[in-house]
């Protein structure tokens, strides 16, 4: 039987704080939040944060609770994601300009934003993870087993040789770094995997850039159309050939993509 689910700051023990990396100067006057996804880690939005740094922004990436340098938890339900995040503000306090976040890091962003409107001016969803099925729970599960305990440098560039040496790199070191608790008990600890009532009430501006649906895509077809005409501030398109991985499948793409919506 699944948890009940209680209201948000009430369901997680208490907010871990989260190692952070920067780009950028810390003056800026604009800030952004990069997130990652499953199974990687503050160093894999190398490519986000570079280019943000590069177009002027100050760019701070984090190590969600299970992975790399962040302390481990109990619990990894999105809202205890979530709840991690919504306590990650700017130095200096205030609101980020945005938030943009990747899989299972761009659902809880969009749970933090949802219960906190002044956390985030704007959200951007990389192939977000809002509802899984279960078999697609079963299979990320898979996945990431497979990817902390059995995936080498040269398994994740065989399979993805088209991916920066960088990223491929960093890939499995980050799954190395996670706990393994961590990321079977984020497919364990979201059943179900849903929180397409908090996107469809959403008031932050927010753009989703979505993997190609022939590709894996978390996020398209039905679901993605019937998102975007709840929200009147949800705005979609699809990066064509890339996988969920958008930023690692094709990040000229995807970059161009994330700077267009900014500007």
């Amino acid at each position: 039987m699944s948890p009940k689910r209680v209201p948000f700051r009430l369901w997680a023990m208490v907010a871990l704080a989260l190692p952070r990396l920067h780009w950028g100067h810390a003056s800026a006057t604009r800030k952004a939040l990069v997130v990652h996804g499953l199974g990687s880690s503050a160093a894999t939005t190398w490519q986000v944060s570079e280019a943000l740094a590069k177009a002027g922004w100050s760019a701070t990436a984090v190590d969600l609770r299970g992975h790399g340098l962040a302390p481990r938890g109990t619990s990894y339900r999105i809202e205890d994601f979530a709840e991690d995040l919504a306590a990650t503000t700017p130095e200096g306090g205030g609101g980020w300009d945005v938030v943009i976040g990747h899989s299972i890091g761009a659902a809880s962003a969009v749970f933090a934003a949802h219960h906190n409107t002044t956390w985030a001016k704007r959200l951007i969803l990389l192939d977000p993870a809002l509802e899984l099925g279960d078999a697609t729970r079963e299979q990320v599960l898979e996945n990431q087993r497979q990817g902390h305990l059995h995936q080498s440098v040269e398994d994740i560039r065989g399979a993805n040789p088209h991916w920066h040496p960088l990223d491929v790199e960093l890939k499995v070191q980050a799954h190395r770094q996670s706990s393994l608790w961590a990321l079977e008990h984020a497919v364990f600890d979201n059943d179900p995997w849903n929180i397409t009532t908090e996107a469809t009430a959403l008031s932050t501006p927010t753009h989703v850039i979505g993997a190609d649906p022939a590709a894996g895509s978390m996020f398209c077809n039905d679901y993605a159309k019937r998102m975007v005409e709840a929200n009147p501030q949800m705005t979609y398109e699809v990066i064509e050939g890339a996988g969920h991985s958008v930023h690692r499948d094709k990040p000229a793409e995807t970059l161009r993509a994330i700077l267009r919506y900014l500007g």
